[in-house]
């Protein structure tokens, strides 16, 4: 055991030797660990984090939800057809009225319509570029709205045409700047006055699209008295949640079988409308995942590969360096394995110190990331180690040829040698 300890300790020592006694060259050469570290956990880091956050995402948004509308979100494996898509007849209130009778598993079933590049007006101030939101109920219980200042729109108000409007954070501090409350104003967008009944709190943008701070929500009804909202222009979407417990699969082939009677589609024709879920996005992800991880380790492998070299050169210079060292410590009596330990340990731990350099930076680029960007990366314990792993098996691989010659040396010769 002592001597397991000793060797331990003078391959790591004889290592931090050679980087003091040659900064630059063994720098150069701990560059390629370094850079092939760094692309191999940064990519597994990045990777997990998204992945992390996409569940994040789609546990608040519920992940037994449908959303039905012209435009699938994936293809089905061939051309999308986006110029069937488009001519496909929007959702309407009375599919939502359809589902609601005829499909007992659904729980909520809304009705959303957006309406990009809307423009609002309070007094002198104006805010362009705005997503309209006109809903009917429920819609807050499938997006899990939450209300900053005042309050939701209520059933009377979504059942009528009335002129309320709930605004999004942002919205809400450009049209109203310092302390003012919007709730009780009147603003002005699609030529009508609404009055501000509620903000929501900061949301941002989630994976189905919905961008709630940059918006205003409003009654469907409404909409519909001052858009012709069964144009082609507009996609109204249905939103199904799934009872507690339901199976999801079951209730889209419900909701698939009502959608079709009510809208008179044959026996044999395609549907008229497509039915999308989150399941479908993530799967999608996965995938791309799966090959962005495959390129990472690409890079990464040839950045280990030349810097593996860069060792190995490293340690046949240090090999030939102490030729003669090496001579008297077997003439005194010291073992092939010491010997070849030593030298095997000191590459191992240079590609240790490479092999941090590169997890350091991928730890600094997340902390810029988290705080300074607001996505959230965290280094995995899982991630740490393989990069540790990852690094010890190249020091083995770039050490081992200079060890095992140095572990072969005739003693009479290695001390004769100038």
């Amino acid at each position: 055991m002592n001597n397991i300890a000793q060797i331990i300790s003078t391959g790591t020592v004889q290592a931090f030797l050679e980087l003091r006694a040659n900064k630059l060259r063994t720098f150069l050469s701990l560059l390629g660990i370094t850079i092939g570290i760094f692309c191999i956990i940064a990519v597994l880091t990045v990777l997990d984090s998204l992945k992390n956050n996409i569940r994040t995402d789609m546990a608040s948004l519920g992940s037994d939800i449908l959303y039905v509308g012209r435009w699938p979100w994936m293809d089905d494996g061939g051309d999308y057809k986006w110029w069937e898509y488009w001519r496909r007849p929007g959702m309407t209130p009375m599919d939502v009225k359809a589902i609601q009778a005829l499909v007992p598993d659904a729980a909520t079933v809304t009705l959303c319509l957006s309406n990009n590049g809307m423009t609002l007006k309070y007094d002198k101030n104006e805010v362009s570029s705005v997503t309209g939101y006109a809903v009917l109920g429920g819609f807050d219980k499938v997006q899990n709205i939450e209300i900053a200042q005042g309050r939701y729109l209520n059933p009377s108000e979504l059942d009528g045409s009335s002129n309320t409007a709930v605004l999004g954070d942002q919205v809400a501090q450009s049209l109203f700047p310092g302390s003012i409350s919007p709730v009780g104003k009147s603003v002005s967008f699609l030529g009508t006055k609404f009055i501000v009944v509620g903000v929501l709190k900061n949301m941002g943008q989630n994976m189905t699209g919905f961008d709630f701070d940059n918006s205003v929500i409003f009654p469907y009804y409404m909409a519909a008295s001052l858009l012709n909202v069964r144009s082609l222009d507009y996609d109204p979407q249905l939103a199904v949640k799934a009872g507690s417990d339901k199976n999801l699969d079951e209730v889209k082939y419900e909701v698939e079988g009502v959608l079709r009677r009510t809208r008179k589609v044959r026996p044999g024709q395609p549907d008229d409308f497509a039915i999308n879920q989150l399941s479908q996005v993530s799967e999608k992800i996965e995938s791309f995942f799966g090959t962005v991880d495959v390129v990472g380790w690409f890079i990464g492998g040839f950045s280990l590969l030349v810097g593996a070299f860069g060792i190995a050169n490293i340690m046949f210079v240090t090999v030939k360096e102490r030729t003669r060292v090496i001579g008297l410590k077997k003439a005194i009596g010291a073992r092939r394995a010491s010997i070849m330990w030593e030298f095997l340990l000191e590459a191992i731990v240079l590609c240790l110190i490479g092999g941090l350099m590169g997890i350091a930076i991928v730890l600094l680029l997340g902390l810029v990331l988290t705080y300074g960007v607001g996505f959230h990366v965290t280094l995995s314990l899982s991630n740490f180690f393989i990069g540790i792993f990852v690094s010890i098996f190249v020091g083995v691989l770039s050490g081992y040829i200079p060890a095992r010659s140095a572990s072969r040396m005739d003693p009479v010769v290695a001390i004769r040698t100038n």
